[in-house]
């Protein structure tokens, strides 16, 4: 079967995003065992056509639409800000939505993207701080704990937007082996669900450095929830006050942690083509 699709990047994050509301696409992606094998075959880089993750498009009977997002290696996750910025865009210039602010039904809850001139803003909901809701197996607050991988000791500030995410600070982030630290931790016995690793270098009280290592994606040029979750994780480390410029290696997103405890995102979101996929 011929499927049709559009490859878009959130500072150089990409996507396959996939329109999944026909019958007959809709049906390809029924079955999970089908869903992995597809998502597996086309976001493989030299045999694909390349991709960190890959976005469905669905109806919604609770919001304006539904958004499903593979991992690379077909792992089904909550939540993507890279992905919502992209979703947005797509909805917006195809005339399927006229409305400034959408809603989005997400596995984190609804999530509500605003067209903001040439970037897209999205209301990422209020950080989840306890450990057990994150989840991370300890209790209460997670924040500067320690953590071991390989041979090396971290301390580590943990934090949910709408996925798990373990922050490390460090202080030089360009040369650090995120290869070598990121898996062990993504898989420690301590996150039942995995968990994305922020690495984060500090450059001023407004501004921080990132590099990520993704569940399920291994490290990628940006990740919006973990720009969330690494401001957040630094205002309380009392390195930054709330508004942070993030630079990644795909570009910057702008966060900012107001004062009624909602985190809102800033930052692009590009068409790279549309194709046609054998599956």
């Amino acid at each position: 079967m011929n499927l049709d699709f559009t490859k878009m990047h959130g500072t150089g994050n990409d996507f396959i995003l996939i329109d999944c509301r026909p019958d007959e696409t809709a049906a390809l992606f029924n079955h999970p065992a089908d869903a992995e094998r597809i998502a597996r075959t086309l976001c493989e880089r030299r045999f694909g056509v390349g991709a960190d993750q890959m976005l469905l498009l669905y109806d919604s009977p609770r919001a304006d639409f539904r958004m499903v997002i593979l991992n690379a290696d077909g792992s089904e996750v909550e939540m993507c800000g890279n992905g919502i910025r992209c979703f947005a865009k797509y909805l917006w210039e195809r005339g399927m939505s006229s409305k400034e602010t959408l809603d989005i039904e997400t596995g984190a809850g609804i999530i509500r993207p605003r067209m903001d001139g040439d970037l897209v803003r999205v209301d990422m909901g209020e950080p989840i701080l306890d450990g057990p809701r994150i989840p991370v197996n300890i209790e209460g607050h997670v924040t500067d704990h320690p953590i071991e991988s390989v041979d090396k000791k971290f301390n580590m500030t943990c934090v949910s937007m709408g996925n798990p995410h373990a922050v490390i600070f460090v202080d030089d982030v360009d040369n650090f082996p995120v290869e070598k630290y990121g898996p062990p931790i993504e898989n420690s016995p301590l996150f039942p669900r995995r968990t994305n690793v922020e690495f984060v270098q500090v450059l001023s009280g407004r501004e921080i450095k990132m590099r990520v290592w993704e569940r399920g994606s291994g490290e990628t040029l940006a990740c919006g929830t973990g720009a969330c979750a690494a401001a957040v994780a630094s205002h309380i480390n009392k390195f930054t006050g709330r508004d942070v410029k993030v630079r990644l290696r795909g570009g910057e997103l702008h966060i900012r942690w107001d004062g009624n405890n909602r985190v809102f995102m800033s930052g692009p979101a590009v068409e790279v083509f549309q194709g046609v996929v054998t599956v």
